[in-house]
């Protein structure tokens, strides 16, 4: 049994696959990898894209997930039948801070502009001292690098404290992210 604070995390990623197979496969294999190392996963409830390859990993390596997902994307999102727990709520804003009361830390896999908001708000939150859980990237095929660059670019024209480069990192990928937290 391994030793570490980290019980839960949230996992924010995308509704569709992508473009490219290997965001599946870092998907199913984070998924895989929680599972083993007894991590629950924490997610948006969804069944298809990104979402769903992550949670069916989890599940079919007898882990434990648990979804939250606004009543309005339960049809558009095909809210996963076959969690641990699935919470349906009334809003994105309840969805969020359920993920994030859940969750011990989080993790990001490629996903679209959704993904990007949840990230950049727990960056937000973090920058304002309302937690100090860790927040990891997984930067499959460099994905991650524009948002790196882009975090930087706010710093140095003065719209961000240096720090704020100190609030998440970005790793390449699922085993270098499960490492760090277990080292937690």
């Amino acid at each position: 049994m391994r030793d570490s604070s980290i019980k839960s995390v949230c996992v924010f990623c995308g509704a569709s696959e992508g473009k490219y197979p290997v965001f599946r496969t870092a998907a199913e294999d984070l998924g895989r990898q929680l599972a083993e190392n007894d991590i629950r996963l924490v997610f948006g409830g969804g069944n298809v894209g990104m979402m769903g390859a992550v949670a069916d990993a989890v599940l079919a390596n007898c882990g434990e997930a648990i979804g939250v997902i606004p009543e309005f994307l339960c049809d558009r999102e095909l809210a996963h039948k076959g969690l641990t727990e699935l919470h349906i709520v009334d809003s994105m804003h309840t969805r969020k801070r359920m993920m994030f009361e859940l969750s011990d830390a989080f993790i990001a896999l490629p996903g679209g502009l959704g993904t990007l908001e949840e990230v950049f708000e727990m960056i937000t939150w973090r920058r304002l001292d309302q937690h100090v859980k860790p927040i990891i990237l997984i930067s499959t095929d460099d994905y991650w690098e524009p948002f790196d660059s882009l975090v930087r670019n706010v710093v140095e024209n003065g719209f961000a404290h240096t720090n704020a480069l100190a609030h998440f990192c970005s790793v390449a990928d699922p085993s270098t992210a499960i490492d760090r937290l277990v080292k937690q």
